[in-house]
This record gives C-alpha cells, sequence and structure tokens, in this order.
C-alpha cells in the first residue's frame, strides 16, 4: 500500500509505502489525497458526483483529480487542514485506512 498526506492545496507534505507496493499506487495514493483536499470531500464522492450530476472528471483541468475511493479529506478543529490518500489495496480498504489515519489527526 501507499500513503500520503497533503496540505490544503494538494500538496505533498508526507509518503510511505510498504514492501512490494506497486508504483501505480504511489500517484494514484497521492492524486486521491490532492483530490480530497481540493475538493473538501472524499475522493469517492467526487466520483459518486462525477457520474450522478454528468460532470466529467476532464472538467477539473487538472489531470490529479481522481474518482476512487481512498483520499479523505483532513480535518483539525472544524478546518481542512489537508487530505489523506491510500492506494494499493482494494478500494474499500483504501477508504478505510485513508479514514481512520485522517481521524487519528481530527
Amino acid at each position: 500500500a501507499a500513503v500520503a498526506v497533503v496540505d490544503s492545496h494538494g500538496e505533498l507534505m508526507a509518503f510511505l509505502r510498504t514492501d512490494g507496493c506497486k508504483y501505480p499506487s504511489i500517484t494514484i495514493a497521492i492524486n486521491k489525497a490532492f483530490s480530497a483536499a481540493r475538493e473538501q470531500v472524499p475522493s469517492r464522492v467526487i466520483g459518486e458526483r462525477s457520474v450522478s450530476e454528468g460532470f466529467p472528471m476532464s472538467n477539473f483541468g487538472d489531470a490529479r483529480f481522481t474518482a476512487w475511493g481512498g483520499g479523505v479529506p483532513l480535518r483539525f478543529e472544524g478546518q481542512i487542514v489537508g487530505g489523506v490518500g491510500v492506494s494499493g489495496l482494494p478500494e474499500e480498504e483504501d477508504m478505510i485506512l485513508a479514514a481512520q489515519g485522517a481521524g487519528m489527526i481530527g
């Protein structure tokens, strides 16, 4: 698995990957955290809204936005201060681990 932590602008602040983590998971974890921080909602919600509202992901104008689950906003004292993204496991597990990680802060 890969774990990324970004600031409120989506810029990488911390990163960790386990042995055997596949390289695409690195970029995906960072992009999940970026998406959650920028939109201030879990990355899966962005994907759900894209489908339900007919708003293509390409309309964001930045290829880093992703619709996969596993990115969550990072809150501290009620403010969005960043995001956490996890990739490399099944999507549901990515989502659980990202939420647990973010919950340790806020």
